[in-house]
């Protein structure tokens, strides 16, 4: 396991934690993680020994550390500027403790940001090593 590149690549979660919550809304978001994740899998995929799905999912959780600690730590800014997230949250479970909510949430969803991770990972690793194959004449 490549433990640096995992740290670094999860740095795109910090940077999209901290933009959530002063320039990024929401609606434009997952134009944001479409091309983090893309370019994270094939980072992985040129960078990593190995393991491409679980260097993946390791963003993945990563990513959702440096999310929820700025989304929990910066959390009347940010729910200042996402009322459909402030809205939803006072429909869960748990409407009086919404840090709480995102703290619980939060792991759940790195697992799954990270399954897609590690999945377009294994497929970019097949992309560039087929294209780093020389063509047989």
């Amino acid at each position: 396991m490549n433990w640096k590149l995992i740290l670094q690549l999860s740095l795109f979660g910090l940077a999209m934690g901290i933009a959530t919550v002063f320039a990024i809304p929401s609606s434009a978001e997952p134009i944001f993680w479409l091309v983090i994740f893309l370019v994270t899998a094939y980072l992985i995929a040129t960078r990593a020994p190995g393991r491409y799905f679980a260097h993946g999912l390791l963003v993945g959780v990563a990513n959702s550390v440096w999310i929820t600690a700025s989304h929990v730590l910066l959390f009347d800014r940010y729910i200042a500027g996402h009322a459909r997230e402030a809205a939803m949250m006072t429909s869960m479970p748990m409407p009086d403790a919404p840090r709480l909510m995102m703290a619980m949430t939060g792991p759940v969803i790195g697992i799954v940001s990270g399954v897609v991770i590690g999945v377009l990972a294994v497929i970019a690793s097949k992309l560039v090593a087929r294209r780093a194959r020389p063509a047989v004449a």
